[in-house]
């Protein structure tokens, strides 16, 4: 079946502005065709491509060699690059280069997908942009120089910060609050330099236009219509364009450019004219553009916490390639193995690399596609884990994994810390016995914890305490224990001894309470339950020696289904009927206290009789001493959430005797922190006070702070002096459009277990501790399993460590396989001697980022910039040649990037750079990247 001859031309409109003597030229307007291709909303990327994707990019390029003056900029990597190596003709893409290189085409953004800016953590962006650049750079030898972010939920302030540091020009955004556009839009400040990191500020400055209205501001259809998938054949299109221009409606489209001179163009043409204008622009700070409202019902910070399980498999799957990427890297510095063959193992990260990065899509991660297209990315995301997790196993056992459980004899795990410093932990396994022998690589006893598994009936939670040294492994072997006579464990690990609290009904909160405590401690906190209600009721923390009152509960919004009952939550909305109510009945506590570690499990039931808890609580303190302040300062907790009934929106709520005056910070991209003080707004409060927490959030007083720390994303809010809320799960359904005819919808039960660590202490002491521990939640030691034999041996070959300063995070650490010369003169001639065929691997590139934790005056002494001799650190991957400072996305050399200047109102300097080479100075809340060269073996 041949190619549709068709084709959807979204034509924005941009108007160059007049000032001062031009004010009498006439207006110059840039009429900028592009496509918008979603990667995964109403259709799989499969879908997509048969439907129109393939045939967008296909009758692109016949019909802009029809007309030199005609102009198209493309954005999405993912679909372009699947037409590039499926579809596209040789002579298709011999057009292509012709039109790129005379700019007629331009891709603009170029990453993989137009990422959401909310929910995503900074590390996807930065990858989904790096792989698209690095296609685009490989292929073409071109470097996208402006953004296009025009359809995400909402516009973050570190996104522009990131685009910065990926050598951009200029940002252009569409959705935001309408109130603020329309206050912007009366002060004549839609356009302006943007500051988006406090330590940062204008050293990565970057100049942003926002569109007045939509980015679709004239609709062009060209002939022919699209074929729909078969499951949607008697659906009509849920964005039709405006009528086909025609011989009879021309005139009508004619008099929309009287008095105005009109010409297509790309975007960077207009920016380039806005910039040659040479104006003075308002300078804006590190202020986000978050929650986006559309409209006065229209309050979009429901995609916060919607398909709560996909944002929780998406964090897991980029911690897992995170720490492949690094295994592979060490494991193939000095010297490969003989066993692992590269090629075959580039290809495995580089199917996960796809997936995440595909995944940041601002309908992916934000759980509002359609269901179809959600079991797509879980698809997806699961082959490509699967595929690393190959990998992780060929690299350190040689072998297949292990599947959970063991084998009558025995298992050995090894254990890889993922960071550049030392951590220690307590790792979790899943075994079949009770009675547990855990030896290290020396044969040493190692500290062992045992009790029965909460998730598994017949099997036991295995905790071993572990200190692994940066981007280095332990090895355990974990057998069966003998037992003594009187059926007694003889030795190895510990067992725990558990304690039940009876079921507790739910008491009115005008009832006393705190007259008969029970206690669980550590080193660091004393946990205060109330026997009279099985909740939390305070928590004694030792760095200021202070009781803080703390309880947390569950409760329920209750959403609208039908028009007529009210404003309808959905996929993107919040719109609940009123304040959250109990969720729960009765509360039943188990206290499981080990040599370890002590949990404390909570059961609330949404009936007193009923069989099964809705949610539960289990809590975690480690007994370690002071000194190990990152395991001892936290309390972990892990939750289990649903099924929820229809149209109910659950969350976690958190309430203190800090005095936080409603004041709620939340982070934005885990890069950075915004502060959010209570609003009231006329109407829809509680969902306008809504932000997304992608890894933390914390209120405080003059005297303690409580920080909260995630492994997912979701919604916070403060609706309460010293309290903060969580949204965790959404299940919704509705009578619109798009839930009725495309299933976009919520309305499956499903059961969430997201994980929060809490610190509380003085705000000096969480303040050093946040990143860290962030850090610590986000990239928790790996374990690889395998069946122990007589064979085996633990003394496997270790390398020396990598060890950072406090300070400084290895952000990546990673072999791209580009093959491209680092110098772009060089890289273009071999461009230029013919059409390339599909490029070798480059295993030699090493690609490393350094990333500073602190802001400018958060600590005095974390915040200081750092010195790092690179040589030195990486040693353990063989000596190091050659390293070349880069972009962001490692396309451009830091000697050579040169970005544009804009005039503000508010000037500024430039921080200083330390000279090249390998000992580097990192200033607070950099991101540095480099290209490491190791001497060949």
């Amino acid at each position: 079946m041949g190619l549709p001859r068709w084709l959807p031309l979204l034509a924005l409109l941009v108007a160059l502005p007049r000032a001062g003597p031009r004010a009498q030229e006439p207006i110059r307007v840039f009429v900028v065709p592009h496509s918008h291709m979603d990667v995964g909303w109403l259709y799989t990327v499969q879908e997509s491509m048969r439907v129109y994707a393939a045939s967008v990019y296909t009758t692109v390029v016949r019909e802009l060699a029809l007309g030199e003056h005609r102009r198209f900029i493309a954005v999405e990597q993912e679909y372009f690059r699947l037409w590039w190596d499926r579809t596209a003709s040789r002579a298709q893409k011999l057009q292509v280069r012709e039109l790129l290189a005379q700019g007629r085409l331009e891709f603009v953004s170029g990453g993989q997908v137009m990422p959401d800016e909310a929910v995503t953590h900074f590390d996807d962006q930065i990858l989904q942009l790096t792989e698209g650049h690095g296609f685009l750079y490989e292929t073409f030898g071109i470097r996208p120089r402006v953004s296009w972010q025009v359809d995400a939920f909402g516009a973050s302030a570190t996104t522009p910060t990131l685009f910065a540091l990926a050598g951009f020009n200029a940002h252009v955004i569409s959705r935001i609050d309408y109130e603020v556009k329309n206050a912007m839009a009366n002060t004549k400040e839609m356009q302006f330099v943007w500051r988006g990191s406090r330590s940062l500020a204008e050293q990565q400055q970057i100049f942003t236009h926002v569109l007045d209205s939509s980015y679709c501001m004239e609709g062009y259809s060209w002939e022919g219509v699209a074929p729909l998938p078969a499951r949607l054949q008697d659906v009509a299109s849920v964005n039709p364009s405006d009528p086909p221009i025609t011989t009879c409606n021309i005139e009508t489209y004619l008099e929309s450019f009287t008095g105005v001179t009109a010409e297509y163009a790309t975007l960077s043409s207009y920016l380039r004219a806005v910039h040659a204008h040479n104006a003075t622009w308002h300078v804006r700070g590190h202020q986000d553009f978050l929650p986006y409202t559309s409209e006065e019902l229209q309050v979009w910070t429901g995609f916060y916490a919607s398909r709560s399980g996909l944002k929780g498999l998406a964090r897991r799957a980029s911690a897992l390639l995170h720490a492949g990427e690094s295994m592979f890297t060490r494991c193939l510095w000095p010297r490969p193995p003989r066993r692992l063959d590269p090629g075959w193992a580039l290809r495995q990260l580089r199917k996960l690399r796809w997936a995440v990065s595909e995944v940041q899509h601002h309908d992916g991660i934000t759980g509002t596609q359609a269901a179809q297209v959600r079991d797509m990315s879980v698809e997806h995301l699961s082959a490509g884990m699967q595929a690393v997790l190959r990998l992780t196993a060929a690299i350190v056992l040689d072998r297949p994994p292990d599947a959970p459980g063991s084998e009558p004899e025995g298992h050995l795990a090894a254990v890889y810390n993922p960071l550049a410093w030392p951590v220690t932990a307590l790792i979790t396994l899943t075994v079949s016995f009770p009675h547990v022998n855990v030896t290290d690589e020396s044969g040493r006893p190692a500290e062992a914890q045992v009790q029965r598994s909460k998730k598994i009936l017949d099997k036991y939670d295995l905790y071993v305490l572990t200190t692994i040294q940066g981007l280095s492994y332990r090895y355990y072997s974990i057998r069966p224990a003998e037992q003594a006579p009187d059926g007694k464990q003889a030795s190895g690990a510990s067992m725990t001894v558990t304690s039940k609290l009876g079921l507790k009904p739910r008491r009115p909160r005008s009832r006393p309470r705190g007259q008969n405590l029970v206690s669980v401690s550590n080193d660091c906190y004393t946990v205060f339950l109330d026997r009279d209600t099985n909740l939390l009721h305070s928590i004694w923390e030792r760095w200021s020696n202070r009781t803080v009152s703390v309880t947390q509960e569950f409760l329920e919004y209750t959403a609208s289904g039908t028009l007529s009952d009210g404003p309808v939550s959905d996929n993107y909305m919040f719109l609940p009927k009123g304040p959250a109510g109990p969720a729960w009945e009765a509360v039943s506590v188990e206290i499981a206290r080990g040599r370890l570690l002590t949990e404390i499990r909570q059961h609330f039931y949404r009936t007193p009789g009923a069989k099964e808890p809705t949610y539960a609580i289990y809590s975690r303190l480690a007994h370690v001493p002071p000194a190990q302040e990152l395991l001892c300062g936290r309390l972990e907790q892990e939750l289990r959430v649903g099924p929820l009934g229809v149209n109910r929106e659950a969350i976690l709520r958190t309430s203190t005797g800090l005095q936080s005056l409603q004041v709620l910070h939340s982070d934005s991209n885990a890069f950075q922190m915004q502060r959010r003080p209570y609003r009231h707004y006329q109407g829809h409060a509680i969902s306008r006070n809504y932000y997304p927490m992608v890894q933390s959030a914390y209120i405080e007083d003059s005297r303690s702070r409580l920080v909260l720390l995630s492994g997912q994303a979701h919604g916070v809010s403060s609706q309460g002096n010293g309290e903060v809320e969580v949204l965790l799960h959404r299940r919704l359904w509705n009578e619109l459009e798009l839930t009725q005819y495309f299933n976009v919808s919520l309305k499956e039960p499903s059961v969430t277990r997201p994980v929060f660590w809490l610190l509380l202490g003085p705000p000096a002491v969480t303040t050093r501790l946040r990143p860290r521990a962030g850090l610590a939640l986000q990239h928790r030691p790996v374990v690889v399993r395998g069946r122990l034999t007589e064979a085996d041996s633990l003394s496997a070959r270790q390398q020396e460590a990598v060890t950072l300063p406090p300070s400084l995070h290895l952000q990546t650490l990673s072999i791209p396989g580009w093959n491209y010369s680092s110098d772009h003169a060089e890289h273009l001639q071999d461009l230029g001697k013919g059409f390339p065929r599909k490029a070798t691997a480059d295993l030699r590139r090493v690609l490393l980022r350094l990333h500073h934790l602190y802001e400018t005056g958060e600590d005095q002494v974390l915040s200081q910039p750092v010195t790092v001799d690179l040589k030195s650190v990486l040693r353990g991957l063989g000596s190091l040649v050659a390293v070349e400072e880069r972009s962001l996305t490692g396309t451009w050399s830091a000697d050579s990037l040169q970005r544009w200047s804009w005039r503000t109102r508010t000037p500024g300097g430039a921080r200083p750079r330390a000279p090249r080479g390998p000992v580097v100075t990192i200033g607070p809340k950099e991101i540095r990247t480099f290209f490491a060269h190791f001497q060949p073996h």
